[in-house]
């Protein structure tokens, strides 16, 4: 399974007011995996970048002067993203420019949805909180993501942040060191576990409540929702049950 978490960073909110995209942000998941593929692309947008925006992403005109145009790169960013699923927070809108950016250059690049799946990761944290602020910002707090690099939006920068939210959010990590010899430190593990005494008193097994397997239910429908398979953890509940 290939996902594609994007970002983009534009000129203002509106296309219809003929502000365009100036950098596009991708990194690669490949079976919940962060690949280490990436696309990151300046854009020059051929009309100026007013200073609000500047103010939210430090992009200036004087450092778009020598970046390619859309079209330049159009073909390359396109073959990047097809077949994936794009997974955006808030995607209406970064889709919308993308759709806007391929309308330019002719009705045979067809959109954005032509080419790929795409995934809203606000639409689906406003579900799993609803009434909270589910701002990319508000949901690194939440998972307990770092984003302390973030003082200026980006659009690579924010796609990997994203990345990390939306791998918490859908309950996945990207390495489980079950068995792991050494850590960071270089400590071996294998050498320092110590055997389990065969005197101990028996450990007290506590169930969970109806109320709490419901939940557990309910989200593991959840993710297998917004991952598209089955997930690990239901396909081992299954084989318990045998």
């Amino acid at each position: 399974m290939r996902q594609i978490i994007l970002d983009t960073e534009t000129t203002g909110l509106e296309p219809s007011q003929g502000h365009r995209i100036i950098e596009i942000g991708c990194v690669e998941l490949v079976n919940r995996r962060l690949t280490g593929n990436h696309y990151h692309q300046y854009i020059q947008p051929d009309r100026e970048v007013p200073d609000d925006a500047i103010e939210i992403h430090g992009i200036t005109n004087e450092f778009l002067a020598d970046k390619p145009r859309f079209e330049q790169i159009a073909r390359e960013f396109a073959g990047f993203i097809s077949g994936a699923e794009l997974v955006i927070h808030n995607a209406p809108f970064d889709v919308g420019f993308i759709n806007h950016e391929f309308g330019r250059l002719g009705p045979e690049w067809g959109e954005v949805q032509d080419h790929c799946g795409i995934l809203d990761t606000l639409k689906m944290a406003r579900e799993m909180h609803p009434g909270q602020r589910n701002t990319l910002d508000a949901l690194c707090r939440r998972y307990d993501i770092d984003n302390s690099s973030r003082a200026l939006h980006g659009a690579l920068l924010d796609s990997e942040i994203l990345a990390d939210v939306y791998l918490a959010m859908t309950g996945g990590q990207t390495l489980l060191w079950l068995d792991a010899e050494k850590d960071q430190s270089g400590a071996d593990h294998a050498q320092v576990r110590q055997p389990i005494s065969t005197d101990r008193p028996r450990l007290r097994v506590i169930g969970a409540s109806a109320e709490e397997l419901t939940a557990h239910a309910s989200y593991m429908d959840l993710v297998e929702k917004s991952a598209g398979a089955v997930p690990l953890w239901r396909e081992l509940e299954s084989e318990s049950k045998i």
